[in-house]
């Protein structure tokens, strides 16, 4: 039952945070002078525990990354620039941040699903504690 209400809730702000700027594209200028951009638009989850398939989610945010930076994400304009910098690539966020953190074995699982640029993304990520996950940049610290 955890993992059928996590799927639903994700599903429910993606499709949001996908579906939203569209709601008046029937009416937007030809694709030649709107500008058009692929879509950027993920759902971030955040729980504490060894897999997403057995954590409840604690906080959820949105992130919009095109065309301009939005969502709930506490510094989306940040994240975004991060994420945009790693080329999309969640596993090369942090990379050499050198953060000094403790060994303490508490674990926090992160998931992010969605598009970016246009494709389709799902990831899940587990850090060992609340200071390793804080290392890897803004995106995953809401």
């Amino acid at each position: 039952m955890r993992n059928t209400a996590r799927w639903a809730a994700t599903l429910g702000l993606t499709a949001t945070a996908v579906c939203g700027p569209l709601t008046g594209a029937a009416l937007a200028e030809p694709a030649a002078a709107s500008g058009l951009y692929a879509p950027s638009a993920l759902v971030l989850t955040l729980g504490h525990g060894e897999s997403a398939a057995t954590v409840t989610p604690e906080r959820a945010v949105t992130l919009t990354c095109a065309p301009t930076s939005s969502g709930t994400h506490p510094a989306a304009a940040p994240a975004c620039a991060e994420l945009r910098s790693a080329g999309g690539d969640f596993d090369a966020l942090g990379a050499g941040s050198g953060a000094l953190c403790t060994r303490e074995y508490n674990p926090v699982v992160v998931t992010v699903d969605g598009v970016w640029r246009g494709q389709r993304v799902s990831y899940e990520r587990t850090f060992a504690n609340e200071c390793v996950k804080s290392s890897y940049g803004t995106l995953f610290a809401f």
